[in-house]
């Protein structure tokens, strides 16, 4: 089977501005197993039982793993894939592409280019980067006998499906709290999950994303941690963060990216002055300034009033750590006609009260008021689609569920929940009014549930 495979021909080619690297003596995996940096993919290739295969004529195309790269996976995901020859196979197989591939061949244009595994990679470039995938070429054109090495940053994780979930057979209550942000889309799938059959309880509570986790690691009353940041995490042990306070209550928190937010700054619909700002006024509007006319002297001279989630919210710290220095809240906290509130609801009720008000809070809740809200442009770019997944909005944001491994094998209806999540998610999330996460980030989710869950 992997002879047969291995005869499939490259479509399209990558531009790769990278100075070659002079031929060097032996195969593919002679050349790696001579260079420290590669010591754990040639330990894997061994494990996986793919020395003859690299060794054979060829020629081929490797995207070469460092250490580091791999380092950046879970260790629980390593060690998935070390027990499980067939999935490391796959991913494997995935970096290997049957001819041989040099910078000078390529266009900059983005293009499929199919694997020895079976699958494609996007290999696209702006003119001085080049990505394959999410990860990106540090050196190209390491010559050896029987093919080239492109060396990469970034391991690349083919599609792996999960298993069927009928929500019918599944049984258990489930408990989530968290992001307000993630919510209404928490809500959309558990809506569905129990349409489609499920009869026992799905709570998902909006006490913010710090709230969930002090839920989730510290009373340990949920299952499932909803967030629209990561887990923070701290080096300093007399100063534990949401991380360490997990994992001294034996709850080792896993991330399970499930969409992307462009997190929305919003007016009323009856705001006739604003359009556009730009990142320093928006320090003003939410920091110093005490009337719009501060900001612009062409705006009115009317008090700005504010609408911004609590400090438990991961809105709130996303938002400052994009416009501030992070750990720099003491502006915004000043701030004069201040309103909090962990509720996205009534930050929305506040911005609509006044052509005056000003607030943020995430996207889907802009495109279910839009007739009452505008949201602003930042540096003459609007959250959409487009801007969003390129990140070229400021303040576009990842959206995660987190569980643990022993929760999702202790609480079949947890695993379940999350396979089923991460299944219809790309169907719903639009839907809500967030942008689908990228079908990396959504493969790379799913290879951790089944890390996570054992394949169940």
């Amino acid at each position: 089977m992997k002879k047969r495979i291995l005869v499939l021909v490259l479509a399209v080619i990558m531009v790769m501005p990278f100075a070659r690297i002079a031929a060097q003596a032996g195969t593919i995996v002679d050349v790696a197993a001579g260079n420290a940096d590669f010591s754990t993919l040639v330990s894997l290739v061994q494990a996986a039982g793919l020395v003859d295969t690299l060794n054979g004529e060829g020629p081929f195309t490797v995207f070469a793993p460092t250490n580091e790269a791999f380092a950046k996976l879970p260790a629980f995901v390593v060690d998935y894939l070390s027990a499980n020859p067939e999935a490391l196979t796959q991913v494997l197989t995935y970096h290997v592409v049957a001819g041989k591939v040099a910078s000078t061949d390529v266009t900059a244009e983005a293009a499929d280019v199919a694997t020895v595994q079976g699958g494609t990679v996007q290999a696209v470039s702006d003119g001085t980067t080049v990505k394959v995938n999410d990860a990106s070429v540090v050196t190209a054109d390491i010559e050896a006998s029987n093919g080239v090495i492109h060396v990469i940053d970034t391991v690349l994780l083919p599609a792996f499906a999960l298993p069927e979930v009928v929500p019918a057979t599944v049984t258990g209550d489930i408990v989530a709290d968290g992001s307000s942000t993630v919510e209404p889309l928490a809500n959309a799938i558990a809506t569905r999950f129990t349409e489609e059959g499920f009869g026992s309880s799905i709570s998902i509570g909006e006490s913010g994303t710090g709230g969930g986790f002090k839920a989730f690691c510290e009373e340990m009353t949920t299952d499932i941690a909803n967030a629209s940041r990561a887990i923070k995490s701290s080096d300093d042990a007399a100063k534990p963060e949401e991380l360490q306070k997990c994992q001294a209550n034996n709850r080792q928190p896993v991330a399970f990216r499930v969409g992307t937010d462009g997190l929305a700054i919003v007016v009323s619909a009856e705001n006739s002055f604003l359009t556009d700002v730009s990142a320093d006024q928006i320090k003003l509007i939410f920091g110093t300034a005490v009337k719009w006319s501060d900001v612009d002297p062409s705006w009115p001279a009317e008090d700005i009033i504010r609408y911004i989630p609590g400090t438990d919210s991961g809105t709130f710290d996303y938002f400052v750590e994009r416009t501030w220095a992070a750990g720099e809240t003491g502006e915004i906290l000043a701030a004069s006609n201040l309103n909090m509130s962990e509720s996205d609801n009534v930050l929305v009720q506040g911005v609509e009260s006044s052509p005056y008000a000003v607030g943020f809070f995430g996207y889907a809740y802009y495109v279910a008021n839009a007739a009452s809200l505008k949201t602003l442009a930042v540096n003459g770019v609007v959250p959409n689609f487009e801007s969003v997944e390129a990140a070229t909005y400021r303040y576009a944001r990842p959206l995660y569920i987190y569980t643990t491994a022993q929760i999702m094998q202790e609480k079949p209806q947890v695993a379940a929940f999350i396979n089923f999540f991460l299944t219809t998610v790309q169907d719903e999330i639009t839907n809500v009014g967030y942008f689908p996460a990228s079908e990396y980030a959504l493969n790379r989710s799913r290879l951790w549930w089944l890390a996570s869950a054992g394949a169940q």
